[in-house]
């Protein structure tokens, strides 16, 4: 039992999906709370950030639904993140005449319910977990979740939205987490746990285009103005400007001596209380030049504008990349979505811009990034319940992993690290023919393959019966029955490695089907046996597929 100044610090009771508490604890009151029979973990409360149209037509997909799955999702990046799940269409929309059109998120008919576990200095844990403890017990079907670290990844056991996950999982919820925004360096992606989907963001066939790569919606009707450098200007007297090479600013400044517009360095896709222009660092330097070599040095910033995107999709660059360094054996992201200048519904209250001077209100913005494509994937996602609602979350993601659309990795580098199985297709995934199936009991043995010891497995599984000694066997993570394979492997030396998998037919009761081998030349892959032969639905077929390179030239 807890003294009476421990109760009286005590900020949160979970016990409507999981047991736990978030309290304010002396080191010496955490040692004791440590002791007590039945605590699994203490761990401290930290701070997590948001993963801060056209893009459901650029996809195919037309058809609006009957049924009426519950989304879950987290006041101006919760609007924007709701409405593209599952917005109602509204005609003739527009973000001050930009990316004018109709607007409508994937599933209009379903049933959106918000809980806020943000404020504006980020998101707490424990916050995030009442978040997840009232959907689970509401019973949603699935849950969306844009936000995640923005230092690096944290491990399963310490990563509470991977903690929430699990025990949604369990209860039959799938969730769905933006990978980050911290592309695009090899293992920048937030977002690993086996049991969520992990989502990166992708263009549309709409590109919005400035000369620079901000927003702009003001019209300034062809008049130039006097060109100055800000920091020549005095006008740069914030920390922040320093770091840019000569006319950075901060917005603030600017506004108040009167500026008409601000030429920054910068790659964002931002929007400013003022006409404005990121430019990237050649032009920006280009910029300078023609300062430092005019005599009256003047200048327009023109209006944005959108226009058709023939390589689409491609991967954003801020994107967060694979592979982790924690568990490289699960390929994340696990699929792309839409997530660059993105249309959608946005609070008629809230300001548009952190600037105090920024009067401008709108019912409709555009915002870029991964918190952005977790909302498609979660429509998407919400699609395929509505027409499977007795799948479990694994079967849910496994239909949208393999019935992806390739995308192109010549045009996109990091190729399956950074799109995972490709762009989701809402229409193709409701019919995936064969699912990859995994529960509770298949990443508890991961889990304690990795290492993991049974307190650690107890802390995400919050199931004080599970051990990794007894009654457990452990296994690889390769193991996991997993829609993507993965490995480390010296590229020095030979290897052998097998991937064991089971598939659920849920397709045609008589069925075949027949694997196809596209490999790297320097590796062997085989698949046995090769072909599978179904003859009723739910029928389960195990394969082996094996990479391997036996001497190395």
């Amino acid at each position: 039992m807890l003294s009476s100044s421990s109760k009286d610090s005590l900020v949160r009771s979970y016990k409507r999906s999981f047991n736990g508490f978030a309290a304010h604890l002396t080191d010496k009151q955490i040692e004791r709370v440590a002791s007590m029979e039945g605590v699994v973990s203490i761990f401290p409360n930290r701070l997590l950030q948001l993963h801060t149209t056209r893009s459901w037509d650029f996809m195919d997909f037309l058809k609006p639904l009957n049924g009426i799955p519950r989304l879950r999702g987290h006041c101006r990046h919760g609007t924007h993140t709701a409405s593209t799940a599952a917005g109602n269409i509204v005609e003739d929309v527009s973000f001050f005449g930009v990316a004018s059109g109709n607007a409508r998120g994937g599933v209009p008919s379903a049933r959106i319910a918000v809980y806020k576990v943000c404020t504006a200095a980020g998101c707490t844990i424990l916050d995030i977990l009442a978040g997840f403890d009232d959907a689970i017990s509401d019973g949603v079907d699935i849950i969306t979740v844009s936000l995640g670290s923005a230092a690096g990844a944290f491990f399963l056991d310490e990563d509470p939205i991977a903690i929430g996950s699990f025990h949604a999982m369990v209860k039959g919820i799938l969730t769905l987490n933006s990978a980050g925004n911290n592309g695009p360096s090899p293992g920048s992606v937030l977002s690993i746990a086996p049991w969520m989907v992990s989502v990166a963001a992708s263009t549309t066939d709409r590109e919005i285009i400035t000369k620079g790569h901000s927003i702009n919606t003001f019209v300034l009707n062809g008049t130039k103005f006097p060109l100055v450098d800000g920091k020549k200007a005095g006008l740069t007297n914030n920390s922040d400007c320093d770091t840019y090479p000569t006319l950075g600013s901060g917005l603030d400044v600017p506004l108040k001596f009167g500026a008409r517009g601000i030429i920054r360095p910068d790659l964002g896709r931002s929007i400013y209380p003022l006409p404005a222009s990121d430019l990237e660092e050649q032009e920006f330097a280009m910029v300078e030049a023609y300062i430092n070599s005019t005599k009256k040095p003047e200048a327009d910033i023109l209006r944005s504008d959108s226009i058709k995107n023939v390589s689409a999709p491609t991967l954003a660059s801020f994107s967060g990349r694979g592979p982790s360094s924690l568990l490289a054996e699960i390929i994340k992201p696990d699929i792309s979505a839409p997530g660059v200048d993105i249309l959608a519904a946005f609070s008629p209250v809230a300001p548009i811009t952190e600037s105090l001077d920024d009067k401008r209100r709108a019912k409709y913005s555009i915002i870029s990034g991964t918190s952005m494509s977790c909302p498609h994937a979660a429509g998407a996602a919400a699609y395929v319940k509505t027409f499977h609602p007795d799948w479990s979350p694994s079967a849910i993601r496994s239909a949208l992993m393999t019935t992806a659309w390739p995308m192109n990795a010549t045009a996109n580098p990091a190729a399956e690290f950074g799109y995972g199985s490709g762009h989701i297709n809402p229409v193709k995934a409701i019919n995936p023919g064969l699912v990859y199936e995994a529960f509770k009991d298949d990443y508890i043995k991961m889990m304690c393959g990795i290492g993991f010891d049974t307190e650690k497995v107890r802390l995400i599984s919050g199931d004080n019966t599970t051990t990794c000694t007894t009654g457990v066997t452990q296994g690889a993570v390769r193991d996991l029955n997993y829609p993507s394979m993965a490995s480390t492997a010296d590229q020095h030396k030979p290897f052998n490695i097998r991937f064991p998998r089971t598939v659920t037919n849920v397709g045609q009761a008589n069925s075949t089907y027949q694997a196809k081998i596209t490999a790297d030349p320097l590796m062997k892959v085989q698949v046995n046996p090769n072909v599978l032969s179904f003859t009723s639905l739910n029928e389960k077929k195990t394969f082996v597929g094996n990479s391997f390179r036996r001497s190395i030239g």
